[in-house]
Protein backbone atom coordinates (compact mmCIF):
# COMPACT_ATOMS: atom_id res chain seq x y z
CA UNK A 1 0.00 0.00 0.00
CA UNK A 2 1.56 3.48 -0.68
CA UNK A 3 -1.62 5.80 0.73
CA UNK A 4 -0.21 9.19 1.37
CA UNK A 5 -1.80 11.04 4.47
CA UNK A 6 -1.42 14.16 6.20
CA UNK A 7 -2.78 15.00 9.28
CA UNK A 8 -2.98 19.06 10.12
CA UNK A 9 0.16 19.83 8.50
CA UNK A 10 1.47 23.14 8.70
CA UNK A 11 4.49 24.49 7.37
CA UNK A 12 6.06 28.22 7.76
CA UNK A 13 8.75 29.99 5.67
CA UNK A 14 9.64 33.00 8.58
CA UNK A 15 6.46 35.15 8.33
CA UNK A 16 5.12 33.17 5.59
CA UNK A 17 2.37 30.34 5.61
CA UNK A 18 3.29 27.94 2.96
CA UNK A 19 1.01 25.22 4.24
CA UNK A 20 -1.53 25.96 6.67
CA UNK A 21 -3.25 22.53 8.88
CA UNK A 22 -3.59 20.48 5.48
CA UNK A 23 -5.16 17.28 6.35
CA UNK A 24 -6.06 15.27 2.92
CA UNK A 25 -5.86 11.44 1.83
CA UNK A 26 -4.68 10.13 -1.45
CA UNK A 27 -5.20 6.85 -2.02
CA UNK A 28 -3.00 3.61 -3.09
CA UNK A 29 -2.76 3.54 -7.21
CA UNK A 30 -4.63 7.55 -7.58
CA UNK A 31 -3.22 10.21 -9.74
CA UNK A 32 -3.61 12.96 -7.03
CA UNK A 33 -3.37 16.33 -8.52
CA UNK A 34 -2.92 19.56 -6.35
CA UNK A 35 -3.54 22.46 -8.18
CA UNK A 36 -4.15 26.43 -7.77
CA UNK A 37 -2.43 29.88 -8.60
CA UNK A 38 1.59 29.88 -7.97
CA UNK A 39 2.92 30.25 -4.00
CA UNK A 40 -0.52 28.50 -2.81
CA UNK A 41 1.71 25.64 -1.41
CA UNK A 42 1.68 23.00 -3.97
CA UNK A 43 5.43 22.95 -4.59
CA UNK A 44 5.79 22.79 -0.36
CA UNK A 45 3.50 20.06 -0.60
CA UNK A 46 5.44 17.92 -2.38
CA UNK A 47 9.37 18.76 -0.51
CA UNK A 48 6.96 17.56 2.48
CA UNK A 49 5.98 14.23 1.09
CA UNK A 50 9.65 13.37 -0.21
CA UNK A 51 11.24 14.54 2.98
CA UNK A 52 13.50 17.66 1.90
CA UNK A 53 11.29 20.02 4.64
CA UNK A 54 9.70 18.95 7.73
CA UNK A 55 6.48 19.71 8.91
CA UNK A 56 6.38 22.65 11.91
CA UNK A 57 3.29 20.62 13.01
CA UNK A 58 0.80 17.70 12.40
CA UNK A 59 1.92 13.91 10.90
CA UNK A 60 2.64 12.70 7.53
CA UNK A 61 1.91 9.15 6.86
CA UNK A 62 3.41 7.04 3.81
CA UNK A 63 1.86 3.37 3.31
CA UNK A 64 0.63 3.55 6.99
CA UNK A 65 3.75 4.37 8.38
CA UNK A 66 4.77 8.20 9.81
CA UNK A 67 7.45 9.08 8.33
CA UNK A 68 8.45 12.72 9.73
CA UNK A 69 11.96 11.95 11.09
CA UNK A 70 12.46 9.36 7.77
CA UNK A 71 15.17 10.86 5.26
CA UNK A 72 14.08 11.06 2.16
CA UNK A 73 15.92 7.96 0.89
CA UNK A 74 13.92 5.53 3.25
CA UNK A 75 10.84 7.37 2.18
CA UNK A 76 10.89 5.68 -1.66
CA UNK A 77 9.37 7.80 -3.61
CA UNK A 78 10.63 9.45 -7.00
CA UNK A 79 10.29 12.96 -7.64
CA UNK A 80 10.38 14.90 -10.81
CA UNK A 81 11.32 18.36 -9.92
CA UNK A 82 10.18 21.40 -12.04
CA UNK A 83 13.98 22.53 -12.88
CA UNK A 84 14.71 19.19 -13.86
CA UNK A 85 17.85 18.52 -11.62
CA UNK A 86 19.59 16.61 -14.36
CA UNK A 87 23.71 15.49 -13.77
CA UNK A 88 25.01 17.91 -16.33
CA UNK A 89 28.38 15.82 -16.73
CA UNK A 90 25.85 12.40 -17.48
CA UNK A 91 24.47 11.28 -20.91
CA UNK A 92 20.36 11.44 -20.88
CA UNK A 93 21.04 7.70 -21.15
CA UNK A 94 23.19 7.21 -17.41
CA UNK A 95 20.44 10.06 -16.00
CA UNK A 96 17.85 7.70 -16.75
CA UNK A 97 20.04 4.61 -15.45
CA UNK A 98 21.60 6.71 -12.31
CA UNK A 99 18.71 5.38 -9.74
CA UNK A 100 18.85 1.74 -10.30
CA UNK A 101 22.95 1.83 -10.99
CA UNK A 102 22.71 3.68 -7.38
CA UNK A 103 20.36 0.64 -6.25
CA UNK A 104 22.90 -2.26 -7.47
CA UNK A 105 19.86 -3.38 -10.43
CA UNK A 106 21.30 -6.33 -12.52
CA UNK A 107 22.57 -4.45 -15.97
CA UNK A 108 20.09 -6.69 -17.72
CA UNK A 109 16.90 -5.40 -15.98
CA UNK A 110 18.29 -1.92 -16.14
CA UNK A 111 18.66 -2.00 -20.26
CA UNK A 112 15.07 -3.64 -20.36
CA UNK A 113 13.64 -0.59 -17.91
CA UNK A 114 15.28 2.12 -19.79
CA UNK A 115 14.16 0.69 -22.92
CA UNK A 116 10.86 0.60 -22.07
CA UNK A 117 10.38 3.77 -20.16
CA UNK A 118 12.11 5.36 -23.67
CA UNK A 119 10.06 4.02 -25.98
CA UNK A 120 6.83 5.44 -24.01
CA UNK A 121 8.39 8.69 -23.79
CA UNK A 122 9.86 9.23 -27.11
CA UNK A 123 13.78 9.79 -25.96
CA UNK A 124 15.31 6.76 -27.61
CA UNK A 125 16.70 8.68 -30.24
CA UNK A 126 18.25 11.05 -27.85
CA UNK A 127 19.67 8.85 -25.13
CA UNK A 128 23.40 9.43 -26.02
CA UNK A 129 23.39 13.18 -25.95
CA UNK A 130 24.31 15.54 -22.49
CA UNK A 131 21.47 17.78 -20.96
CA UNK A 132 23.13 20.82 -22.63
CA UNK A 133 22.59 19.44 -26.41
CA UNK A 134 18.89 18.76 -25.50
CA UNK A 135 16.00 21.17 -25.52
CA UNK A 136 13.71 22.22 -22.85
CA UNK A 137 11.07 19.55 -23.59
CA UNK A 138 13.53 16.76 -24.33
CA UNK A 139 15.53 17.65 -21.13
CA UNK A 140 11.63 17.19 -19.01
CA UNK A 141 11.06 14.08 -20.63
CA UNK A 142 14.23 12.31 -19.41
CA UNK A 143 13.86 13.74 -16.02
CA UNK A 144 10.25 11.77 -16.00
CA UNK A 145 12.12 8.66 -17.74
CA UNK A 146 14.64 8.64 -14.81
CA UNK A 147 11.77 8.71 -12.07
CA UNK A 148 9.36 6.44 -13.83
CA UNK A 149 12.57 3.65 -14.05
CA UNK A 150 12.22 2.79 -10.49
CA UNK A 151 10.06 1.32 -8.81
CA UNK A 152 8.79 3.26 -5.72
CA UNK A 153 6.17 3.51 -3.14
CA UNK A 154 4.69 6.56 -4.90
CA UNK A 155 5.74 9.35 -8.03
CA UNK A 156 5.78 12.96 -7.34
CA UNK A 157 5.87 15.32 -10.51
CA UNK A 158 6.08 19.39 -9.51
CA UNK A 159 4.95 20.63 -13.16
CA UNK A 160 6.84 18.08 -15.37
CA UNK A 161 5.91 19.32 -18.62
CA UNK A 162 5.21 22.94 -18.77
CA UNK A 163 8.38 23.44 -21.27
CA UNK A 164 7.02 21.11 -23.68
CA UNK A 165 5.26 22.62 -26.97
CA UNK A 166 1.35 22.03 -26.60
CA UNK A 167 0.77 18.89 -28.96
CA UNK A 168 3.87 17.08 -27.10
CA UNK A 169 1.81 18.04 -24.06
CA UNK A 170 -1.40 16.55 -24.72
CA UNK A 171 0.68 13.44 -25.68
CA UNK A 172 2.63 13.92 -22.68
CA UNK A 173 0.20 13.60 -20.06
CA UNK A 174 -2.13 11.35 -21.78
CA UNK A 175 0.84 8.86 -22.02
CA UNK A 176 1.13 9.80 -18.01
CA UNK A 177 -1.95 9.04 -17.27
CA UNK A 178 -1.75 5.99 -19.15
CA UNK A 179 1.62 4.57 -17.40
CA UNK A 180 0.41 5.21 -13.83
CA UNK A 181 -2.67 3.09 -14.31
CA UNK A 182 -0.37 0.79 -16.48
CA UNK A 183 2.24 0.82 -13.12
CA UNK A 184 -0.38 0.55 -10.46
CA UNK A 185 1.23 3.19 -8.58
CA UNK A 186 0.32 5.97 -6.31
CA UNK A 187 0.96 9.88 -8.35
CA UNK A 188 0.26 13.50 -7.22
CA UNK A 189 0.95 15.73 -9.79
CA UNK A 190 1.36 19.41 -9.45
CA UNK A 191 0.31 22.24 -12.27
CA UNK A 192 -0.94 25.52 -12.76
CA UNK A 193 -2.50 23.93 -15.87
CA UNK A 194 -6.60 23.80 -15.67
CA UNK A 195 -6.89 21.76 -18.56
CA UNK A 196 -4.35 19.37 -17.37
CA UNK A 197 -5.63 18.94 -13.61
CA UNK A 198 -9.27 18.34 -15.37
CA UNK A 199 -8.00 15.89 -17.70
CA UNK A 200 -5.69 13.83 -15.89
CA UNK A 201 -6.53 13.52 -12.05
CA UNK A 202 -8.74 11.16 -10.54
CA UNK A 203 -8.74 13.91 -7.95
CA UNK A 204 -8.13 17.55 -7.61
CA UNK A 205 -7.19 19.55 -4.42
CA UNK A 206 -7.92 23.41 -4.77
CA UNK A 207 -5.21 24.89 -2.95
CA UNK A 208 -5.24 28.85 -1.77
CA UNK A 209 -2.53 30.16 -0.04
CA UNK A 210 -1.69 27.05 1.92
CA UNK A 211 -4.93 25.83 2.46
CA UNK A 212 -7.10 23.48 0.88
CA UNK A 213 -10.39 24.87 -0.03
CA UNK A 214 -12.10 21.64 -1.66
CA UNK A 215 -11.27 17.71 -2.99
CA UNK A 216 -13.12 15.72 -5.41
CA UNK A 217 -12.69 14.37 -8.84
CA UNK A 218 -12.58 16.85 -11.64
CA UNK A 219 -16.45 16.73 -12.57
CA UNK A 220 -17.27 16.71 -9.18
CA UNK A 221 -15.53 20.56 -8.58
CA UNK A 222 -16.76 21.82 -12.12
CA UNK A 223 -20.04 20.93 -11.20
CA UNK A 224 -20.33 21.95 -7.84
CA UNK A 225 -17.70 24.13 -6.18
CA UNK A 226 -17.92 25.08 -2.72
CA UNK A 227 -16.87 28.79 -3.19
CA UNK A 228 -16.51 31.38 -5.60
CA UNK A 229 -12.88 31.33 -5.61
CA UNK A 230 -12.96 27.70 -6.57
CA UNK A 231 -15.37 28.60 -8.94
CA UNK A 232 -13.41 30.76 -10.94
CA UNK A 233 -10.13 28.58 -11.19
CA UNK A 234 -11.60 26.15 -13.23
CA UNK A 235 -13.36 26.62 -16.77
CA UNK A 236 -11.68 28.67 -19.81
CA UNK A 237 -13.44 31.18 -19.89
CA UNK A 238 -13.86 31.18 -16.20
CA UNK A 239 -17.23 31.28 -14.51
CA UNK A 240 -19.62 34.45 -14.36
CA UNK A 241 -19.90 35.66 -11.17
CA UNK A 242 -22.83 38.24 -11.02
CA UNK A 243 -24.15 40.37 -8.42
CA UNK A 244 -28.09 39.10 -7.75
CA UNK A 245 -31.20 40.73 -6.14
CA UNK A 246 -34.48 38.20 -5.63
CA UNK A 247 -37.46 39.28 -8.11
CA UNK A 248 -41.24 38.25 -7.98
CA UNK A 249 -40.74 34.91 -10.10
CA UNK A 250 -37.00 34.11 -9.15
CA UNK A 251 -33.46 35.86 -9.32
CA UNK A 252 -32.39 38.50 -11.03
CA UNK A 253 -29.06 39.95 -12.92
CA UNK A 254 -26.99 41.84 -14.65
CA UNK A 255 -28.77 45.27 -14.53
CA UNK A 256 -31.85 42.98 -15.17
CA UNK A 257 -31.00 41.47 -18.49
CA UNK A 258 -31.09 38.20 -16.80
CA UNK A 259 -33.82 36.73 -14.98
CA UNK A 260 -34.17 33.52 -13.69
CA UNK A 261 -37.60 31.99 -12.84
CA UNK A 262 -36.39 29.92 -9.93
CA UNK A 263 -38.51 29.90 -6.60
CA UNK A 264 -36.21 27.62 -5.34
CA UNK A 265 -33.25 29.91 -5.11
CA UNK A 266 -31.73 30.12 -1.89
CA UNK A 267 -33.45 33.72 0.15
CA UNK A 268 -29.44 34.78 1.35
CA UNK A 269 -27.68 34.61 -1.91
CA UNK A 270 -26.06 37.75 -3.09
CA UNK A 271 -24.06 36.56 -6.06
CA UNK A 272 -24.87 33.59 -9.06
CA UNK A 273 -22.24 31.88 -11.37
CA UNK A 274 -23.15 30.72 -14.74
CA UNK A 275 -20.58 28.99 -16.64
CA UNK A 276 -19.73 30.64 -20.29
CA UNK A 277 -21.33 27.38 -21.64
CA UNK A 278 -24.86 27.56 -19.84
CA UNK A 279 -25.58 31.11 -20.97
CA UNK A 280 -27.91 31.04 -23.85
CA UNK A 281 -27.70 33.88 -26.15
CA UNK A 282 -30.48 34.46 -29.01
CA UNK A 283 -31.79 37.61 -30.89
CA UNK A 284 -33.36 40.73 -28.36
CA UNK A 285 -36.02 41.22 -31.52
CA UNK A 286 -37.82 38.17 -30.80
CA UNK A 287 -37.93 38.93 -26.64
CA UNK A 288 -38.57 42.39 -26.91
CA UNK A 289 -42.04 41.11 -28.82
CA UNK A 290 -42.20 39.09 -25.61
CA UNK A 291 -41.82 42.22 -23.44
CA UNK A 292 -39.11 39.98 -21.30
CA UNK A 293 -36.43 42.10 -19.13
CA UNK A 294 -33.89 44.58 -21.04
CA UNK A 295 -30.90 43.38 -23.50
CA UNK A 296 -27.08 42.77 -23.07
CA UNK A 297 -25.19 44.44 -25.90
CA UNK A 298 -22.44 42.08 -27.80
CA UNK A 299 -18.89 43.61 -26.83
CA UNK A 300 -16.89 41.26 -28.68
CA UNK A 301 -16.43 38.42 -30.65
CA UNK A 302 -13.92 35.51 -30.47
CA UNK A 303 -14.09 32.99 -33.00
CA UNK A 304 -12.25 29.80 -32.55
CA UNK A 305 -13.57 27.28 -34.90
CA UNK A 306 -15.30 24.80 -33.02
CA UNK A 307 -16.85 27.16 -30.49
CA UNK A 308 -17.19 31.03 -30.02
CA UNK A 309 -16.90 33.22 -27.10
CA UNK A 310 -19.28 36.43 -26.85
CA UNK A 311 -18.53 39.16 -24.20
CA UNK A 312 -22.49 40.36 -23.37
CA UNK A 313 -22.37 44.20 -21.51
CA UNK A 314 -25.56 44.29 -19.15
CA UNK A 315 -25.14 47.72 -17.67
CA UNK A 316 -21.40 47.55 -15.63
CA UNK A 317 -21.20 43.89 -16.05
CA UNK A 318 -19.19 42.25 -18.11
CA UNK A 319 -20.02 38.38 -18.78
CA UNK A 320 -19.09 35.73 -21.14
CA UNK A 321 -20.53 33.10 -23.18
CA UNK A 322 -19.54 30.18 -24.75
CA UNK A 323 -21.49 29.22 -27.97
CA UNK A 324 -21.34 26.11 -30.64
CA UNK A 325 -19.63 26.35 -33.78
CA UNK A 326 -19.21 29.90 -35.52
CA UNK A 327 -23.30 31.68 -35.01
CA UNK A 328 -24.22 35.43 -37.11
CA UNK A 329 -23.32 37.26 -33.96
CA UNK A 330 -21.41 40.98 -34.03
CA UNK A 331 -20.16 43.39 -31.92
CA UNK A 332 -22.93 45.85 -30.68
CA UNK A 333 -25.66 43.41 -31.71
CA UNK A 334 -28.53 43.65 -28.66
CA UNK A 335 -29.14 40.17 -27.85
CA UNK A 336 -31.12 38.10 -24.97
CA UNK A 337 -29.51 36.29 -22.47
CA UNK A 338 -30.79 32.97 -20.33
CA UNK A 339 -29.97 30.04 -18.58
CA UNK A 340 -31.56 26.72 -17.09
CA UNK A 341 -32.33 27.42 -13.62
CA UNK A 342 -30.55 24.22 -12.82
CA UNK A 343 -27.39 25.27 -14.04
CA UNK A 344 -27.30 28.58 -12.00
CA UNK A 345 -24.63 28.22 -8.99
CA UNK A 346 -25.73 30.35 -5.80
CA UNK A 347 -23.17 31.94 -3.93
CA UNK A 348 -23.93 33.84 0.30
CA UNK A 349 -22.08 37.06 1.70
CA UNK A 350 -19.13 35.35 2.28
CA UNK A 351 -18.76 33.63 -1.55
CA UNK A 352 -19.57 30.41 0.24
CA UNK A 353 -21.44 28.00 -1.77
CA UNK A 354 -25.61 27.74 -1.26
CA UNK A 355 -27.86 24.99 -1.71
CA UNK A 356 -30.85 25.23 -3.28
Amino acid sequence: MADIVFRNVTKRYGDTLAVDDASFTVNDNEFFCFFGPPLSGKSTILRLVLGLETPDAGEILIGGRPVNTVSPAERNVAMVFQNLALFPHMSALDNVRFPLVERKVADVDIKRRVADVAAKLHIGHILHKPPAQLSGGERQRVAIARALVRDPNAYLMDDPISALDARLREETRVELKRIQRDLGKTLIYVTHDQEEAMSIADRIAILDNGRIRQIGAPAEIYDRPVSTYVARLLGSPVMNILKSVRGESGVEAAEGALSIADRAAPADAVEIGLRPEDIKVSPWSDNEKAGRGRPARVFEVEPLGGYTVVTLAAGQARLKALLRGQPDIRPDAMVAISCEPARVHYFGQGGGALAR
